[in-house]
């Protein structure tokens, strides 16, 4: 490892442009990284916010979930049948706050459960960001299908959906607005044997997720960017040092000659692979976790500990397979002929 060392000192100029190079990729794709889960949470945080289980529409829907109707009596087998299950709905619509702005929502009711707001009549519970936005409790919001006023009660902390606050209305209410009182989706925690039901589709939860078109589309082409930058970084990787080990095969002839190893040759490499890395990566993590806290609250960005935990290993293994790749010449590499050729 000293030598490892010894060689990134003579050449710190080379080591520098890869670590700044690496350092910018994994700088971009925490950012990145953060937007999309930031996305994930503005436009399905009401789903991401339940345990896991199963949701459950009509076949007929044809997974899309807003044609789906269950009829009462299903829903009422069903929800006898299977604790803590409940049927819920979601529209998208408008309210009218005290100064006569519209705001977007995306209306939620549901039947009596653990996991979802339950008000009362001409009552409604937003999420947190209305609160952000001016709107406070006491206050009364119009609706133009809706004959009295809403009073808001409460707020929610990640209740978003279709990048709209949630707006939890009862189900009288919902029935006046939309006209029905049928429910579109039933939602069963997980416990054991998925349950099946005659003209009922199942979804676990990210498959529900990407029955909605939005989000699929959305993620979709964050992550693919994501995979995409780290592809560029492995590849950036083995150039490097493929392109340093051509310069070097005078050196690794020598140093085979003397007796070193081609193992000891390829833990050289290793080594500076990972101190690089290392370093490149504990300053983009510390400058996206800055990012993380101070980001505007208009910009939906949401950096986990645990995302920032399988990049940065991704990143590892994505350096050492590139490291290794290019290191592969080393082996064929025969002493005697690598010194008539010199180093370059």
């Amino acid at each position: 490892m000293n030598i490892a060392w010894k060689e990134m000192k003579k050449s710190k100029a080379r080591f520098l442009i890869l670590g700044s190079i690496v350092f910018l990729v994994s700088l971009l794709t925490f950012i990145i990284s953060g937007l999309a889960n930031g996305l994930s949470l503005d436009s399905a945080g009401l789903i991401k916010d339940l345990p896991d289980g199963q949701f459950y529409m009509t076949k007929e829907a044809n997974q899309t979930y807003s044609m789906s109707r269950i009829d009462h009596s299903i829903q009422n087998q069903i929800l006898s049948k299977q604790k803590d299950a409940a049927a819920f709905s979601i529209q998208m619509g408008f309210l009218n706050d005290r100064d006569g702005k519209q705001r977007s929502f995306a209306f939620v009711t549901a039947t009596k459960s653990t996991w979802f707001k339950n008000v009362e009549k001409g009552e409604v519970v937003l999420d947190k960001s209305m609160e952000d936005d001016g709107i406070k409790i006491g206050d009364s919001l119009t609706n133009n299908q809706y004959k009295g006023k809403f009073v808001v009660k409460g707020f929610v902390n990640n209740s978003k959906y279709s990048h709209a606050a949630v707006a939890y209305i009862s189900m009288e209410d919902y029935k006046e607005i939309y006209g029905t009182d049928e429910m579109q989706l039933i939602f069963i925690p997980e416990g054991g044997t998925v349950p099946t039901f005659s003209g009922m589709e199942s979804f676990s939860n990210n498959q529900f997720l990407n029955t909605i078109s939005s989000y699929k589309s959305e993620q979709m082409s964050l992550n693919m960017i994501i995979w995409f930058l780290v592809v560029i970084s492995g590849m950036l990787f083995a150039i490097f040092f493929y392109m340093m080990n051509v310069q070097k095969i005078g050196l690794y002839g020598i140093l085979k000659a003397i007796g070193v190893k081609t193992s000891t040759l390829f833990k050289i490499m290793w080594a500076q692979m990972v101190f690089i890395t290392v370093i490149a990566l504990s300053i983009s993590i510390s400058l996206s976790q800055i990012f993380n806290k101070v980001a505007p609250k208009g910009i939906p960005f949401s950096l986990t500990t645990e995302t920032t935990a399988q990049l940065s290993i991704v990143f590892l293994i994505i350096g050492f397979v590139g490291a290794t790749l290019s290191g592969l010449q080393v082996k064929t590499i025969q002493p005697l002929q690598a010194i008539q050729q010199g180093e370059v």
